[in-house]
Parts: C-alpha cells; structure tokens; sequence
C-alpha cells in the first residue's frame, strides 16, 4: 500500500472516530445508557 494512502486512512479513521465522539456528546441519553450497559457488567 502506498504510503500516503495509509496516512490518509489513518487521518479518515481519526476523524470518523472524533466524529463518533462528538455525536455522543450532543446526545446525552445516548451516553447514559451505554454507561448503564458498561456498569452492569460489574
């Protein structure tokens, strides 16, 4: 694989992965319950 098509896959991979964060953080309910479904496996 070409190099810099890696390094374009790595930067499209962060982006998608901050995206993600992002979207949980403007949903609220959406963060509460996959906290809930974390916990209750303790």
């Amino acid at each position: 694989m070409h190099p810099m098509l890696k390094k374009c896959f790595i930067y499209g991979g962060l982006v998608l992965v901050l995206a993600l964060v992002f979207i949980m953080y403007t949903q609220p309910s959406l963060f509460i319950t996959l906290s809930n479904q974390f916990w209750s496996c303790f």
